[in-house]
């Protein structure tokens, strides 16, 4: 499918780019060592990734996944997060802005607003900032053996990037600060229990039904997904019902109807054929 490609991605070393169907680019974290934690440099190189997903007109919906059985991603690499604030502190500087989710020009999957849906594949350890990304993704399937947790507040850290407020909108007040106050760590029925996962699977099931489920996506118009998600999104993230709809009916839907995609759906529904999409126009 890399053929089809219309851009060139970025270079990558921190992800491993593959394309399993059509309109489909799967993502794959992979510091299998290091239980697949983000660097400063793969934060960078994760922000440049998912705007090129984004700006690519042949891709529809991205699948996120860790490298290895072990970890999908155990968030910052604490390691390096030590060595700059040791470095700053004994320099007499300020030790704040030393974090990965700090790095000028970095917007991480925790706190990505971006256009296009992102699926996680959770094939472990989603800890810290791991656990944080999946909270932002659209669609999350887990293995049986995969576990979640907020677990920052036991490295005397919080979880800054985003999560929080995300998490209060999806489970609840109460079952949030269970999780982020505690640090403790949930299995995947737990976490499907609270709406933070769709789909328990079994290990060698996980990545076979994350590609079953973006064909799915990448199979209806990128138009449609495009202004679908948003309007999604806005509910999420505005308090008012009436007000996220005025937002999203003004901007999303509003363009989605001038497209190619809109007209080609309804002709084909009235021909009695399938549609054939074309590049978004959102």
């Amino acid at each position: 499918m890399a053929d089809q490609l219309q851009s060139k991605p970025p270079p990558t070393s921190f992800l491993k780019l593959s394309y399993p169907a059509a309109r489909v680019v799967m993502i794959t974290m992979s510091r299998e060592k290091d239980l697949n934690c983000t660097s400063s440099a793969a934060v960078l190189e994760m922000t440049a990734v998912f705007r090129w997903f984004d700006a690519e007109p042949s891709l529809t919906v991205a699948i996120l996944t860790g490298a290895g059985k072990r970890a999908f991603s155990t968030g910052a690499d604490l390691k390096e997060w030590n060595a700059k604030v040791a470095k700053a502190a004994a320099e007499g500087r300020d030790t704040a802005g030393a974090g990965p989710g700090n790095v000028p020009g970095a917007e991480g999957l925790s706190n990505r607003r971006g256009k296009k849906p992102f699926i996680a594949a959770v094939n472990g350890m989603a800890l810290g900032g791991g656990c944080e990304n999946i909270v932002n993704c659209d669609l999350v399937l887990a293995s049986r053996t995969a576990t979640f947790g907020l677990v920052e507040v036991k490295r005397g850290l919080a979880p800054y990037s985003g999560v929080l407020p995300r998490l209060i909108r999806t489970v609840g007040l109460q079952r949030a600060s269970e999780f982020a106050l505690t640090g403790k760590i949930i299995d995947a029925y737990t976490a499907e229990k609270w709406g933070l996962v769709n789909k328990v699977v079994d290990p060698d099931q996980l990545i076979p039904e994350a590609i079953a489920w973006a064909k799915e996506v990448a199979e209806i118009s990128p138009d449609s997904i495009i202004c679908t998600r948003a309007m999604l999104r806005e509910g999420w993230t505005t308090s008012d019902v009436v007000e996220a709809t005025n937002i999203s009916n003004g901007r999303e839907w509003v363009e989605l109807q001038k497209g190619e995609n809109m007209r080609e759906g309804l002709k084909a529904f009235n021909e009695k054929r399938p549609p054939r999409w074309t590049g978004p126009r959102l």
